[in-house]
């Protein structure tokens, strides 16, 4: 497969909307969103999920730059990043601006 040349922005915004085109991963990052920062248990709580799954779905958020984890004594407790939802707002900004720049010509 050859591959599709993408701008190193462009390339962010994938990784990002690969992490979050999963229903468990937009689910988590609601829930980060919401209490600011949480424990893995507290994630696996919420979620029909194995804590393995669920550690699975935040270390892609994490290496797309959507998470962060901070250990805190025998667990980790993660938040959103704020430097990765910026880009992110921007991204899909420039996105939807483009988009609509062609659409109403």
């Amino acid at each position: 497969m050859k591959p599709i040349p993408l701008q190193d922005d462009d390339k962010a915004l994938v990784q990002v909307f690969r992490a979050l085109g999963h229903p468990a991963r937009l689910r988590i990052f609601r829930l980060l969103a919401e209490r600011q920062n949480c424990i893995c248990g507290e994630i696996v709580d919420e979620l029909p999920l194995a804590q393995a799954t669920i550690s699975e779905h935040l270390k892609v958020m994490k290496d797309a730059g959507l998470i962060t984890g901070e250990i805190k004594g025998p667990a980790v407790c993660y938040g959103l990043s704020l430097d990765a939802l910026t880009s992110l707002l921007k991204g899909v900004t420039n996105l939807a601006e483009e988009g609509i720049q062609h659409v109403s010509g």
